[in-house]
């Protein structure tokens, strides 16, 4: 899983260190005003002032985090602080479907997909990697570029690579130990749930059957990128790339346009 392993593993949770073998909303349109007709000798009565393009994440910073790395080299498996004290390898290439479809490219896909609805909607918007065929940073700084630009959210995307019959849907990870204490844990699980909330009402993704117990939720404390942040942080398994009707989902640039919406909707009812 995410950002803590080191290549294809069996759930994108879960390291082995191997390399993997790898729309924007519309805005709405301005009203056209009435024009008022001048009887003689009568006042003119003004036209009504046209409604101004609603962008309502306005003055909002967003990070997004395309999980994994678009390459893997030994250099990935270097140790770096995950937070506890503890320390996890750099970062992987993540995951695949059993059709070699990436997770790093699916995730590079969905991420830019959701920056363009959340630009569209008013936000400033940061990637943690600028591409998709680099090495990208390692676990311990997805997070450092939310916490340096104070951003109102961190969002990390996965997808999960699980063997397990039958393991299909979204869950949403969520961390109890993160660096911004307490308060900022609580406003990730409020996150968490928006998210889940958006997922499973606007996408045909189920809720996780193999992960939380039908909650779609997973409090873990050995991940990166939501421990070493200081401000609100999620990390979404969006499907499970080893299950066929999952995989096909993730593929799909219709399905990755309605989940960038879904998730984008999330945020805003979260920063609303």
């Amino acid at each position: 899983m995410l950002l803590l392993a080191t290549g294809l593993f069996a759930g994108c949770q879960a390291a082995s260190g191997a390399p993997t073998t790898s729309a924007p909303v519309s805005v709405a349109a301005a009203s056209t005003p009435s024009v008022a007709t001048t009887m003689p000798g009568a006042s003119a009565t003004p036209a009504p002032t046209p409604t101004t393009t609603a962008r309502p994440l306005s003055g909002r910073t967003i990070v997004i985090d395309p999980g994994h790395n678009g390459v893997w080299t030994r250099r990935e498996l270097r140790k770096v602080p995950s937070g506890n004290g503890r320390t996890k390898a750099c970062n992987s290439s993540g995951t695949a479907s059993n059709a070699g479809y990436p997770e790093h490219a699916y995730t590079w896909s969905q991420a830019k997909a959701l920056a363009k609805v959340l630009r569209a909607r008013g936000a400033r918007v940061r990637l943690t990697r600028p591409n998709d065929h680099g090495e990208g940073p390692c676990v311990n700084l997805r997070s450092k570029l939310a916490n340096d630009l104070l951003a109102d959210a961190l969002i990390s995307i996965h997808a999960d690579g699980s063997f397990a019959r039958g393991a299909r849907g979204f869950h949403v990870i969520h961390s109890p130990t993160m660096a911004g204490g307490t308060r900022v844990e609580e406003k990730s699980l409020a996150l968490a749930k928006r998210i889940r909330h958006a997922l499973e009402t606007e996408t045909p993704l189920p809720r996780s059957t193999y992960i939380g117990g039908g909650t779609a939720l997973n409090s873990r404390d050995d991940l990166g990128t939501l421990n070493l942040s200081l401000r609100p942080a999620v990390l979404v398994e969006m499907g499970n790339m080893r299950n066929a009707t999952d995989a096909a989902l993730l593929d799909s640039a219709a399905f990755r346009t309605a989940a960038a919406t879904a998730l984008a909707d999330a945020i805003q009812a979260y920063l609303s």
